[in-house]
C-alpha cells in the first residue's frame, strides 16, 4: 500500500508538471503493468530456450508463458554477484531498474518481476519484438521522419539521464529496443545501481566522460526533474522494496544530487527553457 502511494505522488509530479513526454511504453502498456506482473509471476512455463555466447553474457532464458490462453515471451536471469568482464551482475538491478522508470515516468523498461525457475530466484522482463535495435538503426542509417526526430533526440536525453541515476554502466547499442514506431525501450540493467565510491559522484553521460562526451542530458521534462528532486531514500525503498539495499539507495541518492547539480549549472549557463521542456 506504501508503495502505491509513493508511486502515485512521483505520478502526480509527472503528470501535473504537463511533461510532454512521448510514452515509450504505450498507455495501453502502463494500464496493464500489474496485469502482466501477475501473468509473469504466475504463467505456466511451456517452452525455454536459454541463450549463450558473446551476446549473452549472463546466459538468461527466454520462456514461453501460458496463461488462461494468453501467450507471452519473457526473459529470465539469476546472475548474482558475479563478476563478468570485470562487472558485478544482479538481477536485482532488473527490478529496480522498472520500478524506478515506472514511477520516475520514464516508461522505457518492461514490466519485470521477481520469479523463481529451476528452483532459482531471478528477474522475469516481459519480452517485446522489436522493430530495430540502436546498432541496426546505426549499420541502416534510417533516420526517424518528421517530429519523430524531435522526439527520438528527447528520448536518447532521458535515457542517458535514467542511466546516470541508475548507473547502467552497460547500455550498449542491442539494449535499445526501437520500435516502428520510433518509441524506445530499454532492457538489460543487471549492470546497475553500483555503489562504489566512484559510482557516488560519476555521471557516466557528463562532458567529463571521453567516451560519451558527446552524448549529454542536453534537455530533459521538467516534470521527470521535478520527481527526481522529489526523490528521498524513504520513497527509493517504497519502491524498489528489497532489490536495492541502503548503500544502493544512498549512492543513487548521490548521483540523483549529482544530476540536479549538473542541470541547475547548465539552466543557469543557457536558461531554463533550454534545458527544460
Amino acid at each position: 500500500m506504501m508503495r502505491k502511494c509513493v508511486l502515485a505522488f512521483l505520478m502526480a509530479c509527472v503528470l501535473g508538471a504537463g511533461s510532454g513526454l512521448l510514452a515509450q511504453l504505450t498507455e495501453a502498456d502502463q494500464a496493464e503493468y500489474e496485469k502482466w506482473e501477475e501473468f509473469l509471476k504466475t504463467a505456466e512455463v511451456i517452452g525455454q530456450e536459454q541463450l549463450t555466447g558473446a551476446l549473452a553474457v549472463t546466459n538468461p532464458w527466454v520462456l514461453t508463458l501460458e496463461k488462461d490462453g494468453v501467450q507471452r515471451k519473457a526473459l529470465w536471469k539469476d546472475v548474482l554477484g558475479d563478476r563478468i568482464k570485470g562487472f558485478k551482475e544482479t538481477w536485482k538491478g532488473e527490478i529496480a531498474a522498472y520500478r524506478l522508470s515506472r514511477a520516475l515516468g520514464v516508461h522505457m523498461v518492461p514490466a519485470t518481476v521477481e520469479r523463481r525457475y529451476q528452483g532459482a530466484r531471478g528477474s522475469c522482463q516481459l519480452w517485446f519484438d522489436a522493430w530495430n535495435n540502436m546498432e541496426a538503426i546505426i549499420k541502416k542509417d534510417l533516420r526517424p521522419p518528421g517530429i519523430k526526430a524531435l522526439y527520438n533526440a528527447r528520448n536518447l536525453c532521458l535515457q542517458r539521464a535514467f542511466d546516470n541515476l541508475i548507473y547502467n554502466v552497460d547500455r550498449h547499442q542491442r539494449n535499445y529496443l526501437i520500435m516502428e514506431d520510433w518509441r524506445m525501450i530499454l532492457i538489460d540493467h543487471s549492470r546497475s545501481f553500483s555503489a562504489t565510491k566512484r559510482a557516488r559522484t560519476d555521471l557516466i553521460y557528463d562532458e567529463k566522460n571521453r567516451e560519451s562526451s558527446k552524448f549529454i542530458m542536453e534537455t530533459l521534462p521538467r516534470a521527470f526533474v521535478d520527481a527526481l528532486r522529489a526523490l528521498t531514500a524513504e520513497s527509493i525503498r517504497e519502491i524498489v522494496g528489497e532489490y536495492l539495499d541502503d548503500d544502493e539507495i544512498a549512492a543513487t541518492l548521490s548521483r540523483r544530487d549529482a544530476i540536479i547539480a549538473w542541470l541547475d549549472k547548465r539552466i543557469a549557463e543557457l536558461g531554463e527553457a533550454k534545458v527544460l521542456y
